[in-house]
């Protein structure tokens, strides 16, 4: 039986669903005001991923370029901010000496990473005497971006699964939870990257039907790590549409409030005394 879509297009269609559905959650269920660089994050998505099937084909080749690049590099700076985002709210009651020292060793210790992971380009390279160079620039940045974006947050994943319940993120916390889904992305493209600079560097196709089988190897595990973003965003949409935990929703004839359950079983308590 022929399945007339590819695997590509599948994972694409459910990644757009899933980010239309959790951007609902995240507006009917009144978590964009305390996530509001989270929410960008997940529209800026879904905006290029709508982006890229309709100008697609439709717009000069150069201009297209730029504005993929422009939306790259808009995306890699939200997501350091949904970083600090989720670091602030984890860590709201941490003292100050701790902030500054936690940040510089993430800084450090990405940094590091960032310096010997893939090719640099030289110095030269990197004149913005043309509008080409400038837009290899803005490409350069948004490649880095996205690699330091995954690199602290696989950093702020583990801090926070270590030391988030000592502060404002225990397990069953929003927060938490986001973070968690956060690092896991990350990692997994963090893999993929790191398989395929392995490959490339050691790897050397002596016939077209290898380079093929390569490139084929590549879009496979391109393809996993999209299906591992979708299932994250699964886990986000069920976890953020449930309350916190220590919470219960109050009918007041207007909307509900969130009132904590200590103070619910307190008033049961004195009703039936």
């Amino acid at each position: 039986m022929h399945f007339p879509f590819t695997v590509s297009q599948v994972l694409w269609t459910l990644t757009f669903a899933a980010q239309l559905v959790l951007l609902v959650v995240l507006l009917g269920r009144d978590r964009m005001g305390r996530y509001p660089f989270f929410t960008a994050s997940i529209a800026l998505f879904a905006l290029r991923l709508l982006t890229e099937v309709l100008l697609s084909g439709r717009l000069p080749i150069p201009t297209l370029g730029m504005v993929f690049i422009a939306m790259a590099d808009l995306a890699a700076l939200v997501g350091l901010l949904v970083l600090l985002e989720m670091a602030r709210r984890a860590f709201a009651k941490a003292p100050r000496w701790a902030w500054m020292v936690g940040t510089l060793v993430l800084l450090a210790v990405a940094g590091g990473v960032l310096a010997v992971w893939g090719p640099w380009p030289a110095r030269k390279d990197l004149a913005l005497d043309s509008r080409m160079a400038v837009l290899n620039l803005l490409r350069l940045l948004a490649q880095k971006g996205d690699l330091l974006y995954d690199l602290l947050a696989v950093q702020l994943g583990v801090l926070v699964v270590l030391f988030g319940r000592r502060f404002k993120a225990g397990w069953r916390s929003h927060t938490q939870r986001i973070v968690i889904g956060l690092s896991t992305v990350a990692a997994s493209w963090l893999i993929v990257e790191g398989v395929w600079q392995i490959i490339a560097a050691t790897v050397h196709p002596h016939s077209q039907a290898d380079y093929e089988r390569i490139i084929g190897l590549g879009g496979k595990m391109v393809n996993a790590n999209k299906a591992v973003y979708i299932a994250v965003l699964l886990w986000w949409i069920a976890c953020l549409w449930k309350d916190k935990p220590g919470t219960a929703a109050v009918e007041t004839g207007s909307d509900p409030v969130l009132i904590p359950e200590t103070a619910v079983a307190d008033n049961e308590t004195n009703g039936e005394a």
